[in-house]
């Protein structure tokens, strides 16, 4: 992804997939695009910041993928770019 819009939720009631549908809905509202791509800090799926394997999951069509570059609490989010 080489463009993507960067989206900050620090709600502690609230879980990653909602937090991702979130930033979704407001990518898609602002862009008039779906989103499929969304960037986390590994933290976030309790994943160690050291670990250098690929970790990803989905979030609805949304594929989760973890960067130690993304800050806590903050996502990442935009269009593949490969598809």
């Amino acid at each position: 992804m080489n463009i993507g819009m960067l989206w900050f939720d620090n709600d502690p009631k609230a879980e990653i997939n909602s937090k991702i549908e979130r930033a979704a809905t407001y990518y898609k509202d602002k862009y008039g695009k779906k989103p499929n791509l969304c960037f986390i800090h590994p933290t976030m799926m309790n994943v160690e910041s050291s670990d250098t394997t690929d970790t990803a999951t989905k979030s609805g069509d949304i594929l989760v993928r973890t960067s130690p570059s993304v800050l806590p609490n903050h996502f990442w989010i935009g269009i593949n770019g490969s598809k």
